[in-house]
């Protein structure tokens, strides 16, 4: 019986671990938020080494907040900067953020 026990509660400690998942903090939106401003105009290149890193939306406060584009140095030689974009979910849009790889 204690054995039994020990199983359970083993099993309920990692079964609420395994639920814990980053889909839990994403926000749904109905309809894919556009760009508040006008089209950014790509300013000139810093430096050869600068990456153009596209417009984000980044979560907060219930909702998705606008950066706008910029130019950056990647963190490594040879990263590739992958731009963010929305996904379809079965409620609405999700903003899945960009990334360095």
């Amino acid at each position: 019986m204690k054995k039994i026990i020990r199983i359970s509660m083993l099993l309920a400690i990692v079964s609420v671990f395994a639920v814990t998942t980053s889909r839990a903090q994403e926000i749904v939106v109905r309809a894919r938020l556009g760009r508040p401003g006008p089209v950014v105009v790509r300013p000139v290149r810093p430096s050869p080494r600068h990456v153009w890193v596209a417009e984000e939306w980044a979560p907060g406060g219930g909702t998705y907040a606008y950066h706008e584009a910029y130019w950056a140095v990647p963190p490594r030689p040879g990263a590739i900067w992958v731009a963010g974009h929305w996904r379809h979910r079965h409620r609405g849009y999700v903003w899945v953020g960009g990334f360095w790889r």
